[in-house]
């Protein structure tokens, strides 16, 4: 897992063994063990690889494209929970992983939010009534 993301994140970025290794202050023969699977990094390595390729460190150690659609690492903060079929009437039902880690229970209300060049988004009603809140605020001083 390591090794495979270690070398996809390196290579997305058209970078070099040489330029992770000048970036995270080690060799480049580290890197290619690194790869190779020979050897890992020390935790503090990790989180600068991390940090390099703009992932979270617990992906760039354990991420699975296999479980993902066969789609890379994502970006950090960003998720792929999946794929959903529409319902005779619109309906979906939101992954059980996207429900836990958003709070979202039985009973929630949604707000589905559109833009045609863009697609589709999902958030709690009531994060966007905060937000809407805080945008009108923020009109008001200007």
């Amino acid at each position: 897992m390591f090794k495979n993301n270690l070398i996809q994140m390196r290579k997305m970025r058209r970078m070099t063994q040489e330029d992770v290794a000048e970036k995270v202050g080690v060799t480049r023969q580290a890197v290619a063990k690194w790869e190779a699977g020979e050897t890992v990094p020390d935790l503090d390595k990790c989180r600068i690889l991390a940090e390099l390729f703009g992932v979270s460190l617990d992906d760039l150690a354990n991420y699975e494209p296999e479980q993902n659609l066969g789609l890379g690492l994502p970006p950090k903060g960003k998720h792929l929970f999946g794929m959903v079929t529409v319902g005779d009437k619109g309906q979906i039902v939101i992954p059980a992983r996207a429900r836990k880690l958003f709070d979202i229970s039985a009973g929630d209300q949604l707000v589905v939010l559109g833009d045609e060049t863009q697609g589709l988004a999902v958030m709690k009603a009531d994060r966007f009534l905060e937000l809407a809140d805080l945008v009108r605020k923020m009109e008001a001083l200007e």
